[in-house]
């Protein structure tokens, strides 16, 4: 039990709970964001979060009570929704890393948002029941998180990670090819300033614009 009780008090552990609280936090007041402020902070945000946990020491279960959990499918749904409404039509993107792509030779097509609403419900609960003081559920809580990450929102954080750079740097290229389409001037026959039926200012060999160009000059 002691062995248990100086895990959850580890350095790496401690800074996994600060980095996961605050993870959980940001999500929580992304609809007040614009999506490009969300995915800049995501992309920061995610790699962190990964590192802390591929760093938490080994933990294994000690109790055999059912943890608590925070976070209710209503909880759940609201913050989904609210992250789609947030990424709009960047939020599908097509994954093969799923289970599913065992009966699949396409790609399957998944959800920032759902994604980020599953890893959240991970972490959430993590934080809630290490967050009540209790060493045994908080070490339990911590083995459950640690399991998850290996077996299940690891790997979508990754998945969600590809996704946000493409988002963010394709956008970019995007907006960069539409500046220039925009900037692109080809003159039109309107750009004629001689009105003339004899007009010859745009001739290769006209002369019109030289220092003794009459043409036009009122006849």
């Amino acid at each position: 039990m002691e062995k248990e009780s100086q895990t959850i008090f580890d350095k790496n552990v401690i800074e996994f709970v600060t980095v996961a609280a605050e993870f959980c936090a940001f999500l929580e007041r992304a609809e007040r964001m614009k999506r490009n402020d969300f995915v800049d902070t995501s992309m920061k945000i995610l790699p962190l979060l990964y590192l802390k946990a591929s760093m938490l020491p080994k933990c294994e279960t000690i109790g055999d009570e059912v943890l608590e959990t925070y976070v209710t499918e209503e909880i759940y749904e609201i913050l989904r929704i609210n992250l789609a409404e947030l990424m709009g039509d960047k939020d599908d993107y097509l994954d093969v890393f799923v289970q599913d792509m065992v009966y699949s030779d396409q790609p399957i097509k998944k959800s920032i948002s759902e994604d980020l609403a599953d890893i959240y419900q991970d972490i959430k609960d993590f934080i809630f029941v290490f967050q009540l003081g209790l060493n045994e559920t908080m070490n339990d809580s911590l083995a459950l998180c640690q399991e998850n990450f290996g077996m299940l929102w690891g790997q979508k954080l990754v998945n969600t990670l590809r996704a946000l750079h493409d988002v963010k740097y394709n956008q970019q290229q995007e907006e960069e090819e539409e500046d220039n389409e925009e900037g692109f001037y080809e003159p039109s026959d309107d750009d004629n300033c001689c009105e003339e039926d004899n007009c010859h200012c745009h001739d290769d060999d006209c002369h019109c614009h030289e220092d003794g160009c009459h043409c036009h000059h009122d006849e």
